[in-house]
Protein backbone atom coordinates (compact mmCIF):
# COMPACT_ATOMS: atom_id res chain seq x y z
CA UNK A 1 0.00 0.00 0.00
CA UNK A 2 2.91 2.54 1.11
CA UNK A 3 4.46 1.90 -2.93
CA UNK A 4 0.63 2.43 -4.28
CA UNK A 5 0.26 5.92 -2.27
CA UNK A 6 3.71 6.72 -2.70
CA UNK A 7 3.08 6.46 -6.83
CA UNK A 8 -0.01 8.07 -6.91
CA UNK A 9 1.95 11.21 -5.32
CA UNK A 10 4.62 10.94 -7.62
CA UNK A 11 1.87 10.98 -10.79
CA UNK A 12 0.16 13.66 -9.41
CA UNK A 13 3.75 15.67 -8.81
CA UNK A 14 4.44 15.20 -12.54
CA UNK A 15 1.06 15.75 -13.62
CA UNK A 16 0.76 19.34 -12.02
CA UNK A 17 4.45 20.41 -13.19
CA UNK A 18 3.61 19.08 -16.96
CA UNK A 19 0.25 21.24 -17.02
CA UNK A 20 0.33 23.67 -20.30
CA UNK A 21 0.37 27.14 -20.33
CA UNK A 22 -1.49 29.05 -22.76
CA UNK A 23 0.33 30.73 -25.32
CA UNK A 24 -1.74 33.76 -27.36
CA UNK A 25 -0.07 34.31 -30.91
CA UNK A 26 -0.74 37.29 -32.77
CA UNK A 27 0.79 39.95 -35.50
CA UNK A 28 1.01 43.38 -36.62
CA UNK A 29 0.64 43.71 -40.63
CA UNK A 30 1.55 46.92 -42.11
CA UNK A 31 0.04 47.95 -45.26
CA UNK A 32 3.32 47.35 -47.33
CA UNK A 33 1.93 43.39 -45.86
CA UNK A 34 5.18 43.68 -43.71
CA UNK A 35 4.79 41.32 -40.49
CA UNK A 36 6.13 41.37 -36.82
CA UNK A 37 5.04 38.69 -34.69
CA UNK A 38 4.27 38.24 -31.21
CA UNK A 39 3.65 35.78 -28.51
CA UNK A 40 2.46 36.11 -24.74
CA UNK A 41 2.68 33.04 -22.59
CA UNK A 42 0.02 32.96 -19.99
CA UNK A 43 0.25 30.40 -16.77
CA UNK A 44 -2.30 27.80 -17.20
CA UNK A 45 -5.26 29.09 -15.59
CA UNK A 46 -6.61 25.16 -14.95
CA UNK A 47 -9.73 23.86 -16.57
CA UNK A 48 -9.60 26.47 -19.85
CA UNK A 49 -10.68 24.32 -23.08
CA UNK A 50 -9.03 26.35 -25.83
CA UNK A 51 -11.34 25.59 -28.08
CA UNK A 52 -13.55 27.86 -25.87
CA UNK A 53 -11.19 30.19 -25.70
CA UNK A 54 -10.57 30.71 -28.89
CA UNK A 55 -14.43 31.06 -30.06
CA UNK A 56 -14.29 33.95 -27.50
CA UNK A 57 -11.79 35.84 -28.73
CA UNK A 58 -12.65 35.44 -32.20
CA UNK A 59 -16.35 36.24 -31.66
CA UNK A 60 -14.80 39.60 -30.52
CA UNK A 61 -12.28 40.28 -33.36
CA UNK A 62 -12.57 43.20 -35.82
CA UNK A 63 -14.37 41.54 -39.00
CA UNK A 64 -12.92 37.97 -37.43
CA UNK A 65 -9.28 39.20 -37.42
CA UNK A 66 -8.58 41.85 -35.65
CA UNK A 67 -7.93 43.79 -32.51
CA UNK A 68 -6.13 46.42 -30.79
CA UNK A 69 -3.87 45.25 -28.54
CA UNK A 70 -3.73 47.85 -25.99
CA UNK A 71 -6.99 47.54 -25.03
CA UNK A 72 -6.77 44.22 -24.86
CA UNK A 73 -3.68 44.71 -22.47
CA UNK A 74 -1.53 43.09 -24.59
CA UNK A 75 1.82 44.71 -26.45
CA UNK A 76 1.64 46.94 -29.01
CA UNK A 77 4.18 45.46 -31.61
CA UNK A 78 4.74 47.49 -35.06
CA UNK A 79 6.97 47.04 -37.66
CA UNK A 80 10.09 49.00 -37.87
CA UNK A 81 9.35 51.79 -39.80
CA UNK A 82 5.73 52.80 -39.32
CA UNK A 83 3.30 55.59 -41.14
CA UNK A 84 0.20 55.76 -39.33
CA UNK A 85 -1.54 58.17 -42.16
CA UNK A 86 -1.78 55.07 -44.08
CA UNK A 87 -1.02 51.97 -41.48
CA UNK A 88 -3.70 50.21 -39.18
CA UNK A 89 -3.01 50.45 -35.50
CA UNK A 90 -4.69 46.84 -35.19
CA UNK A 91 -3.29 43.48 -34.43
CA UNK A 92 -3.76 40.40 -36.14
CA UNK A 93 -5.17 37.51 -34.14
CA UNK A 94 -2.97 34.37 -35.18
CA UNK A 95 -3.32 31.16 -33.06
CA UNK A 96 -4.01 29.89 -29.27
CA UNK A 97 -2.10 26.67 -28.51
CA UNK A 98 -0.93 24.59 -25.09
CA UNK A 99 2.76 25.27 -24.29
CA UNK A 100 5.33 24.25 -21.88
CA UNK A 101 7.33 27.03 -22.39
CA UNK A 102 6.80 29.64 -19.20
CA UNK A 103 4.87 32.79 -18.77
CA UNK A 104 6.44 35.90 -19.76
CA UNK A 105 3.89 38.12 -18.84
CA UNK A 106 2.65 38.70 -15.35
CA UNK A 107 -1.16 39.05 -16.68
CA UNK A 108 -3.88 36.62 -15.60
CA UNK A 109 -5.43 34.88 -18.47
CA UNK A 110 -8.81 36.41 -16.62
CA UNK A 111 -7.61 39.98 -16.96
CA UNK A 112 -7.50 39.47 -20.88
CA UNK A 113 -10.98 37.44 -21.28
CA UNK A 114 -11.94 40.50 -18.97
CA UNK A 115 -10.42 43.17 -21.85
CA UNK A 116 -12.13 41.22 -24.53
CA UNK A 117 -15.72 40.78 -23.31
Amino acid sequence: MFTYTRLLVQITLVTFATMPNIKFNYLYRCSGNYKKFASVIFSYPGGVELSKLEKLIKSNLIDETWFYAEQWKLPEVFTDIVDFRVDPTWHEFETLEYTDEPPNTPLELNALINAII
